[in-house]
């Protein structure tokens, strides 16, 4: 599973590099911080309201594809920031296991 996250990454990574007129990526990167987390909360607002329509009886490819949305646009402003996918799943091991009410009494010990 991280495979296809690590894969994605790479990509986000070289078109920091790339002409903003020749990639959406790029073009988001160009923009600044500013614009790609406009998209990400966006992307948020639309995968709840996809949730909901599920919920109510609508299509989950819906949820999915504004998930999977949500995602990307969460991984470029992690890529954009210097940061990756391996960061995020290595807190998520992390957090593996402890019960949710220990995790968070664990990051309000870490100031998080």
């Amino acid at each position: 599973m991280s495979d296809i996250l690590n894969q994605l990454h790479q990509v986000l990574e070289a078109r920091k590099g790339a002409d903003p007129d020749s990639s959406y990526v790029a073009s988001l990167y160009d923009k600044g911080l500013n614009k790609i987390l406009e998209k990400v909360g966006e992307e948020a607002v639309e995968t709840l309201l996809a949730a909901r329509d599920t919920e109510a009886g609508g299509d989950p490819e819906a949820l999915i594809g504004e998930t999977a949305d949500l995602w990307f646009h969460s991984m470029v402003m992690l890529a954009h920031l210097g940061l990756g996918p391996e960061q995020v799943l290595a807190r998520l091991e992390q957090r593996f296991g402890l019960s949710g009410h220990d995790e968070k009494a664990a990051r309000k010990a870490r100031g998080e």
